[in-house]
């Protein structure tokens, strides 16, 4: 038959069936019984029905019952063998990426989307590591924790993470335990190698930490605790065994099984965690979860394998960000189980993946972690298609070439849109594109985003989604202004040395002037700053990205600086292994082109001594200190 050929896309509710009611009932007599959640392309249709609609003919049929309902949240089981917690810890892990540190009020913006997108849990940090992601973590379980989302009145589990010690576990609960549905994950290593060379404790020993911690954990009040034996891939399974039987007596109601240097492949991860599943006493009292890291790029098919396997709880990350090759990737291995579910045992999540598109971009622009264009679902060129054949197999029947429909994963062309967004577009509708881009601002901090809005509608005859989101980001998730650019000039060419002149204002208003020469206008305004301020600072980056395209398109550019160590000043002594980064919004033009006035320039500077950073913006002239 012709619909036999005919890749069918995921299912997905924004694809509804041709009105032809001929057409309709013929593509879903094509489709076998035993895969109700298939599409079936219009070939078969035409098939049936020659004088079928090509409107029809190029739209997917929805052959699909409504999804599963979540199940209601048991901590230590699932009533629905088939349903797979999602644990998402892109605050925690995910922040663990080189430069991808967040403030608290930006991790509370990420939170609110991961519950909009359906996670299961949220694992908001690391509590003891600082006060500031304590507070970070307790305020996400206060709010986040606290408020249903969606239809169903979904309110995610909060977690944080501690290590296998009291001062840790009593931080972690200070910091969830406001939350509705609280958790503590603790962890301790388990492979010879970590207790030997790391931990320098014999396997005796650790079993009774492991033991001792997860009961402590319980007798606090906490009634959910997860537990992880650190380096699971590369441990003794008969000690595996044994730490988790151990900890499942202490009441662990989740076993987490990390790979976490990324050293294993899917048939051995899948074999460990059937393993686990099988010679494990007492783990029909737990549920089974992974973590997998990304080293040899498996995370994503790691997960899978040990979701198919029996693990029920699946700990990923937005875009896979997370320590050094990163994590399995939220988005992959959703979409992967909601594409091949006939062929995992009819898996299924509770994610809602229309929002995978805006939380991919939203943790992208408050991490400073850009997704390379070729990324599995949420890059650029997931759905771009640029080889002739390709394109003719697109235009004649997008089924050809793609096994996803953008509106799976929220993903719209901009054109079928009816608003656009420009110069002459009110408060009503700018606020209602930034509900729907998932923003929930106060009106003051709609008011100052809305002024920066207009200064740059003014200049573009139209407003992307993604200037929207680098404006809102610039002007809501600053923190407090430390001192202000009175002004700057700056001479660069090829017949001498650059050179800056500043003029900087502080708190008290007196006036403080800088001149400088360095290797470039940027290089000389840096060092006028340091005359001024007198603390030695070092770069560490220094990049300009453009937000959009076209001539008047708009720039973030981000700039990371730390203290100079190998300057011999007193003051450095405190925190001069900190780093600390800033990323403005601007128009793409050299910042120092003659026009330089109506453009914005910025400078990040840090004065270690004081354990403040400075950032010099121009001409919105803020100098603004981050946490």
């Amino acid at each position: 038959m012709a619909s036999s050929s005919a890749k069918p896309y995921c299912c997905s509710s924004l694809n509804p069936a041709p009105s032809n009611a001929i057409a309709r009932r013929a593509a879903l007599s094509a489709l076998p019984a035993a895969k109700p959640r298939r599409f079936s392309h219009g070939l078969a249709a035409v098939a049936a029905n020659p004088r079928a609609s090509r409107s029809a003919v190029l739209r997917p049929v929805r052959a699909c019952l409504a999804a599963p309902r979540r199940p209601e949240y048991v901590p230590d089981r699932i009533d629905d063998p088939n349903y797979v917690r999602i644990f998402d810890t892109t605050l925690r892990d995910g922040e663990q990426s080189p430069g991808a540190t967040m403030t608290s009020a930006e991790k509370l913006v990420v939170a609110r989307q991961l519950a909009r997108l359906g996670v299961d849990i949220i694992e908001a940090g690391f509590p003891a590591s600082s006060p500031d992601d304590l507070d970070a973590v307790r305020s996400i379980a206060i709010e986040v924790g606290n408020t249903p989302v969606g239809e169903d009145g979904h309110v995610p589990v909060i977690c944080g993470l501690s290590r296998c010690n009291k001062r840790d576990i009593d931080a972690a609960w200070e910091a969830v335990r406001h939350a509705r549905k609280p958790r503590i994950h603790t962890f301790i290593a388990t492979s010879e190698i970590h207790m030997q060379h790391k931990l320098r404790k014999t396997p005796d020993q650790v079993v009774a930490i492991a033991r001792e911690m997860v009961a402590y954990a319980r007798s606090l009040g906490c009634p959910d605790v997860e537990f992880s034996p650190e380096d699971a891939g590369r441990s003794n399974r008969e000690f595996l065994y044994h730490i988790l039987e151990e900890v499942i007596k202490a009441g662990a109601t989740t076993l987490n099984i990390p790979d976490t240097v990324g050293y294993t492949l899917p048939h051995e991860f899948g074999k460990l965690i059937a393993d686990i599943k099988a010679n494990t006493p007492g783990i029909e009292n737990a549920i089974i979860s992974t973590h997998c890291q990304n080293d040899l790029g498996l995370a994503s098919a790691n997960t899978l394998a040990g979701a198919y396997a029996g693990a029920r709880q699946l700990e990923v990350t937005i875009n896979g960000i997370g320590e050094r090759a990163g994590n399995a990737s939220l988005e992959e291995v959703v979409m992967a189980i909601k594409c091949r579910r006939e062929l995992l045992g009819g898996l299924h999540t509770g994610i809602n993946s229309q929002h995978i598109t805006m939380t991919s971009k939203m943790v992208q622009e408050h991490s400073g972690l850009h997704v390379q264009p070729h990324k599995a679902i949420v890059g650029a060129n997931a759905f771009a298609h640029e080889s002739g054949i390709h394109q003719d197999g697109m235009l004649k029947f997008k089924g050809t070439y793609e096994i996803i429909s953008p509106d799976d994963i929220g993903l719209t062309r901009a054109n079928e849109f009816g608003i656009v967004l420009g110069k002459l577009s009110g408060r009503h509708a700018v606020r209602t594109k930034l509900v729907e881009l998932g923003y929930e601002i106060n009106d003051k901090e709609f008011e100052d985003f809305f002024k920066r809005y207009k200064e740059v509608a003014e200049k573009k005859k139209r407003v992307t989604d993604e200037d929207i989101e680098a404006l809102l980001s610039d002007e809501i998730f600053q923190p407090k202004v430390i001192w202000s650019l009175g002004d700057v000039q700056a001479t660069c060419g090829t017949l001498g040395l650059s050179t800056a002149t500043v003029k900087l204002i502080t708190i008290d208003g007196e006036e403080k002037i800088g001149c400088s020469v360095g290797t470039g206008p940027v290089d000389a305004a840096y060092k006028a700053v340091d005359q001024i301020i007198q603390i030695p600072t070092v770069l560490r980056e220094y990049s300009m990205t453009s937000v959009t395209e076209g001539i008047d398109a708009i720039a973030t550019t981000r700039v990371v600086i730390a203290g100079d160590v190998s300057a011999d000043k007193p003051a450095l002594t405190s925190n001069s292994n900190r780093s600390f980064r800033y990323s403005l919004t601007h128009p793409l033009d050299p910042p120092f082109s003659p026009s330089a006035r109506a453009h914005r320039f910025s400078i990040y500077l840090y004065a270690v001594g004081v354990a403040q950073p400075w950032m010099l913006s121009y001409p919105v002239s803020e100098l603004t200190s981050v946490p």
